[in-house]
């Protein structure tokens, strides 16, 4: 399985295929602690039995039904403190590739997955290996639920759930790996404002009024706010009942469903 032949420059052009492993963000690093990392290496299976998703959740994936990878980026013109950057490309190189399929209720959904209406069909997991104050490697791991069609969790779905129909898995790659590649060269081109525009426009719950848990205290402290946006450092913005505007990091705040 997966015979990959993407019309890229370098994403995908050398890649592995194992019918089943732990973790393809764990095998990507494993190369680049060999030193046989090329950018553009992608790492594909169909059955991840330990797949790690964002706040040390597993990610579920039915074998031989989704896409499951990791691609090796070099992003070593971004700055450290530039690191969510990367994280806007990957989701709207995802997002371009699920719009061929989906209408206008997909979404990205801040900071690593991609809903559509209100069901999660795709998540991210981005692990940078930084050199003093640059990202010497990133490694991009995804999975997007293409053919499953039962999940334990009720707001998961899949294209095949939304669509009904059953999807090639290795055209979709080649798909994704193209859409993917064109976000990093326009990030690497230093787009970096227009793609973040372009973040907003598509940001789950965006300017919408939504109860939140401000986890902050380690505790679920409910409260009502607007999403306002990013600040440069990938902090989402959301401004309070009381209209004070305050920054909160990854696994500071979550949407109550």
């Amino acid at each position: 399985m997966y015979k990959i032949s993407a019309n890229t420059l370098f994403v995908g052009k050398k890649y592995i295929y194992l019918p089943s492993c732990h973790s393809t963000n764990d095998i990507a690093d494993n190369f680049i602690n060999s030193g046989q990392a090329v950018e553009g290496l992608t790492i594909l299976t169909s059955n991840q039995t330990s797949g790690r998703g964002q706040r040390g959740n597993t990610w579920e994936t039915e074998p031989d039904r989704n896409l499951t990878l990791s691609v090796i980026f070099t992003p070593n013109f971004l700055n450290a403190r530039d690191q969510f950057q990367l994280n806007i490309a990957i989701s709207l190189g995802i997002f371009d590739f699920f719009s061929g399929f989906l209408g206008s209720g997909l979404k990205v959904k801040w900071p690593n997955d991609i809903f559509y209406q209100d069901s999660k069909i795709g998540g991210i997991l981005i692990e940078n290996l930084l050199k003093k104050n640059l990202i010497e490697y990133s490694i991009v791991g995804i999975g997007l639920n293409i053919n499953q069609e039962k999940f334990r969790i009720q707001t998961a779905s899949s294209l095949r759930k939304i669509n009904r129909k059953e999807y090639n898995l290795e055209t979709c790659a080649e798909l994704l790996l193209e859409k993917l590649e064109k976000r990093y060269l326009q990030l690497r081109s230093g787009a970096h404002e227009k793609m973040k525009q372009e973040y907003l426009n598509v940001l789950y719950k965006y300017q919408e009024d939504h109860t939140f848990y401000d986890l902050r205290s380690g505790q679920k402290v409910e409260f009502r706010g607007q999403i306002l946006g990013i600040n440069a450092f990938g902090k989402l913005a959301i401004a309070n009942q009381n209209q004070e505007v305050v920054y909160f990091d990854f696994k500071e705040v979550s949407l109550v469903p």
